[in-house]
Formats: C-alpha cells, structure tokens, sequence
C-alpha cells in the first residue's frame, strides 16, 4: 500500500545509476510476443475484493483468455522479494506484475518488464505525476493504476469538543490541537499522532515527507543527496522529538499501514497520516468506531502544509510472459476511464486518471478527493532509481537508529549523507 510524484530530483538520480546498472547487470530479457491465451496476474491484496469482481467480468467476455489473480505479500518488501526472485529465474508464472511506482526503473533496467507499445492507453488522461512513475528512460514501461499521496486523517468530533475549528497546517498546531483534546474528557487516553514507523519502506515515506515539509529534500535536482542540511535535519528531529515528547505513542514505532488504520479506527488517535483506501474501511459504521467523527486534511509541515510522498502502483507486462498480447489488453483494460470509474466506486484507492478527481458523483462518495489532489500538487516522488532498494535500506537504518534513541538525530543524518552518497556515486 505503499507504496511517488517526479520532479527533476528523481529524473536525475534514475539516469546516473541506471546507466550504471545496466552496464553491468548483465541480464536480458526475451523478446516481444503476441502470444494469447490465459494470464496470471500478480497484485496485492485484494481488501475490498473489487479486483476480483473485474476480473470475473473481464472473463465472461475472454473465456480463452482468462485471468487468474495472485496476490503477493501485503508487506511492500516481501512483495517485491517475490517479484525478483520470479524474474530472476525467469519464470513465466506471472504473465502482469502490479509494481510499487519506485520499482519500474530496476525492473525495466534489469529488462523484466518491456516497454508497452505507443497508443495502448491514452496517456493524455492520467495524472502527470502518476504518469511519469511508469517510465524509464522516456519509455512507457508501466500503466498507471493507483496513485495518491499521504493524508491527514482527523478527529472531527474530538477537536470540535476541544475548540479546535480547523485541521492543523502545521507541527506546533498538530502539537497544540493535541494537548487541548486531552484536556477533555472525551480525549483522555487518546494518543496524539501517528504515521508508519516500522523499519520497511513505509519510514522511507514517512521520512522523506517529514524532511520536504521541514524545507529540505532527500536529493537535489543534479541527483546528490541532501539529508545533512539544516532542514532535512529538521526533519528527522520532528519525528524523534515527537517520540520523546509523547506526540507520537511509542507503540507507533512498530507501526505499518494497517496497524496505524486500526488504531485510528478504534479511536486510539487523534491524528493519523495513511494513505486515501483507509477513508472507505474508517466510513464503514459496522466496523469502526470512528465513522461519521473524521475528517482528512493535508499533511501539515513545519511552517505550513506539508509535502507528502507520491505512492501508487503501476501495471507491467513480464518480460517471460509467453501470453503477452493478453497481457497487454488486460492492462489496457484496467486502467481504461470505464473500469477506473467502476474500481473507483467500489473502493478509496485513489486512481490514475485526472478526470476521476473533478467527478462530482466520485465526490460525493469520496469528498476527500479535492484534498488529495491539493496534496498531490505539493507532493514528490521517492527517487527513482535502479538501486533504490540499498537507498530505502539505508534511510531505514539511520532513521531507526534515531528515533530509537541509538543514535544522535544529527548523527543520524550525517551518517545517511555518507550512505547516500556512496550509493549514487
């Protein structure tokens, strides 16, 4: 669920060790085909079991063509672990493979994945941010699928009890908003704040939105990494500050996606940045306790709205896939402005096309979509690059190693620009 939007920053970084790595992989993948015939897809898990339902449909219309899901581990590292070690054995068991929007360079660099022919989706109607995720190289390697941007969700009914009229658009508001909950007494023994925090791609996230909203960036527009200057380093203190000062639960340091979602859902927090499918399962009034008493917001910053991370998932056709002319129409399909518009309805994930976010019924059933689309604006992507898992790796590290208390935040950072930078050497 993790799971980025693409200025100039990521652009460069991609080219200066992609060209590395292909250099040196020396791997290749078979090439082209027409080949038809049934497919395997492989995706994440499926929660609001809608993927399931377009596929039933999409076999009723292709019975010699039909598709079956698999569904990969729901843990973002563990997802793309399977993913590498199919590839890497070149194994046709996957026919479409449903990347994190950080994967596509490695997977086209390492040629897992073929570019997808001019004309098969209408590139004109996605988001541009999104859009750019799926290509290397100036090719079209991936189709957008899902996209969006970290949000704040809120305790509407918990800050209009303590006076608070408005969301918080900065940290000292977040900070102050809390302390007046918890002065109530529908507030006492309500944590403050939460993100994701465990050590897995999800604290690259929460990190590098902690840095952009402090006024930094974890690397600059010619590709070197920035995260020792004074306001990445604001960053990384927002979050081990708001671990000592009780802003955020310590609890949290264990934190993914969905043990965040249910603590929000249960009432537990105040505050909680997750991204847009947890709108649809918190709305639910059988199963949360907070239906009707949320609200969603843009992430807040130090100074003012933060910058979030541009998540999202991408589809791509296996490069070992002897079906691939299925393969192909089956992801033109899915991301089609008719079946979007069918998955959006169904469920929160926010979607690839940017006709669906100015849709007044997708409005309605979703009012969150104008704040994700502001924070989409302001948001950027993770870096691009071939190597990005070592990057992911060493951001997990350091920063482990800071809100833990192991390490000094400074040092921290000091020690992460060394890491950086060795790895975009």
């Amino acid at each position: 669920m993790t799971t980025s939007l693409l200025p100039a920053a990521a652009a460069a970084l991609s080219l200066a060790l992609a060209s590395a790595a292909c250099g040196s992989s020396g791997e290749s993948g078979p090439a082209r085909n027409d080949g038809r015939g049934p497919i395997t897809v492989a995706t994440g898990k499926d929660l609001t079991r809608t993927v399931q339902r377009l596929v039933a449909a999409w076999n009723v219309d292709h019975p010699k063509e039909r598709v079956r899901l698999v569904e990969l581990p729901e843990d973002g590292d563990q997802a793309r672990q399977q993913l590498v070690q199919n590839m890497r054995i070149r194994s046709d068991a996957y026919d479409v493979v449903r990347l994190d929007a950080v994967w596509t360079a490695e997977f086209a660099a390492r040629r897992w994945i073929l570019p997808l022919p001019d004309g098969l989706v209408d590139t004109s109607s996605f988001v541009p941010a999104a859009l750019e995720t799926g290509r290397y190289r100036g090719r079209l390697y991936a189709a957008p699928w899902l996209t969006g941007t970290g949000v704040l969700y809120y305790r509407g009914d918990l800050l209009a009890g303590a006076g608070v009229k408005d969301p918080p658009e900065t940290w000292a508001e977040l900070r102050d908003a809390c302390a007046k909950v918890r002065r109530t007494p529908e507030g006492k023994g309500v944590d403050c704040y939460a993100g994701q925090y465990g050590k897995y791609e999800g604290l690259t996230v929460n990190y590098s939105e902690a840095v952009q909203s402090a006024g930094g960036e974890v690397f600059d527009s010619s590709g070197r990494p920035r995260v020792d200057t004074p306001q990445a380093k604001a960053g990384l203190r927002f979050l081990v500050d708001g671990f000592r000062n009780g802003t955020i639960p310590r609890k949290a340091i264990t934190f993914k996606e969905e043990e965040g979602r249910r603590a929000f859902q249960e009432g537990r927090l105040v505050f909680h940045r997750n991204w847009a499918y947890v709108y649809a399962l918190a709305a639910e009034k059988s199963g949360s306790k907070v239906a009707g008493r949320f609200g969603v917001a843009p992430i807040p910053g130090e100074g003012g709205p933060g910058s979030g991370t541009l998540g999202g998932n991408n589809l791509a056709v296996s490069a070992f896939s002897g079906h691939q002319a299925t393969a192909r129409d089956f992801v033109a399909h899915i991301v089609s402005p008719a079946v979007q518009k069918e998955y959006g309805r169904a469920q929160s994930f926010p979607l690839s096309l940017a006709a669906l976010y100015g849709d007044p019924g997708m409005i309605k059933r979703y009012p969150y979509l104008p704040v994700l689309r502001q924070g989409m604006d302001r948001a950027r992507p993770r870096p691009v690059v071939v190597r990005y898992n070592e990057v992911s790796t060493a951001v997990q590290e350091q920063v482990t190693a800071a809100v833990t208390g192991r390490k000094p935040a400074d040092q921290a950072s000091e020690d992460l620009q060394k890491a950086l930078a060795a790895l975009a050497d």
